[in-house]
């Protein structure tokens, strides 16, 4: 008797969907980073590593193996993608393989080679100081040397070969200023301490001296060393550097660094500077609470300021303008502590002295108003703010 049309489907052989090539699980691992789909990344980036180390794919240990070349795209995407996730462990355990595979970094950045695991082994390191440093220097070494034989390379583009150089130079430059940040904390009880600084900051500026977060460390080295108004030069030329730029510009710092810039001036006595860089992160990002606390302290210190300036010749004016900033300095501190318990921050320091300086404000401006609401007067603070910078802007044009 024929087979039924059904027997003939099911005794057929069932196709296997295809396999994805190491290019194409390679470009739908980055699609999902920028998509900020940390999951779906993850699981592309181990499926590409079973696909061009199987041996490697399942094991937990460093010692047992020995990576091939084609894994490191996949093995920095998975320490990457890791440090993005929060686990750290697995994210040194991959930049660690990284190193087995390419412990010089002479690879080619092209091939997942070059510095980059040095350089995050260096920021993820469970003992840092020595070791931290050790890990800086590799990458700085290995960027050194793509350096030089970019500058040798005949056949390279003038134009594109400048960009690369200028890159690799900014790099070293920040990773120069990382050990020197080393240097100011976890080492710096050596004897050398001082002396490894200012050596450190001497290269950087050769290698980056237009960089406003080079300066920046410059101006965190004087400040140890009591050298206020070097300090203010160094950030002064910092904020020079991008703060006429649009705000969208690639050459504008990331948020951290300006959110430590602001730390800086307020610590050089720039409390005026520090506002303008505060009011702006506070326009970029309402909701960041360090951003708000510097925003409310900063106004404090500024009334402190006027408040001293007005004891030689007091004014109805300078009264008028103190009890203003102190004003304004309590909406930002409120939202701060508003923001803190929103997000369970985590910073009790930073929470403690917000509540002392809320607790301070009431003494001069007595209590808040039970009808106040600390987010709106914010927001309408910041409108102001923004208004003002724009009417300062179309004048200065």
């Amino acid at each position: 008797m024929a087979k039924t049309k059904a027997q003939s489907q099911s005794g057929k052989k069932q196709k296997r969907p295809a396999q994805k090539s190491p290019e194409e699980l390679y470009a739908l691992t980055i699609e999902a980073i920028e998509t900020a789909d940390l999951e779906i990344a993850l699981e592309h980036a181990q499926t590409l590593l079973s696909v061009v180390d199987p041996d490697l794919a399942g094991t937990t240990s460093i010692s047992e193996v020995i990576p091939k070349r084609p894994a490191l795209p996949a093995l920095n995407l998975l320490g990457e993608i890791s440090v993005e996730l929060g686990d750290i462990e697995n994210a040194r355990r991959y930049f660690l393989l990284a190193v087995k595979a390419d412990p010089d970094g002479s690879v080619s950045d092209d091939a997942g080679g070059g510095a980059e695991k040095f350089l995050w082994l260096a920021q993820l390191s469970d003992d840092g100081g020595a070791d931290s440093v050790t890990w800086f220097e590799k990458g700085v070494r290995t960027l050194k040397t793509q350096i030089e034989v970019l500058e040798n390379d005949a056949k390279m583009g003038t134009e594109e070969k400048e960009i690369l150089i200028n890159e690799k130079r900014g790099k070293v430059a920040t990773a120069l200023c990382s050990v020197v940040e080393v240097y100011m904390t976890d080492l710096s009880w050596e004897e050398d301490a001082e002396t490894r600084c200012e050596n450190l900051m001497t290269e950087a500026l050769l290698y980056a001296p237009e960089s406003p977060e080079v300066l920046q460390t410059l101006a965190s080295v004087r400040l140890s060393q009591l050298k206020l108004e070097d300090a203010q030069s160094a950030l002064t030329r910092s904020i020079a550097m991008w703060k006429d730029l649009d705000e969208e510009d690639d050459l504008i710092p990331d948020y951290p660094t300006r959110v430590s810039l602001a730390r800086l001036l307020m610590e050089a006595e720039m409390e005026e500077q520090a506002m303008i860089v505060l009011e702006r992160l506070a326009l970029e990002d309402d909701e960041s609470v360090e951003a708000c606390y510097l925003g409310g302290w900063c106004l404090h210190l500024l009334a402190d300021k006027r408040r001293n300036a007005g004891a030689n010749g007091s004014s109805t004016k300078n009264d008028k303008d103190r009890m203003d900033t102190l004003k304004a300095s309590r909406k930002w501190l409120l939202n701060a502590l508003k923001l803190y318990e929103l997000q369970d921050y985590e910073d009790d320091r930073l929470r403690d002295h917000a509540n002392e300086l809320v607790n301070e404000l009431e003494g001069v401006l007595g209590p808040v108003p039970e009808d106040a609401d600390a987010d709106e007067e914010f927001e309408e603070w910041l409108d102001e703010a923004d208004s003002e910078g724009e009417d300062a802007e179309m004048e200065g044009a």
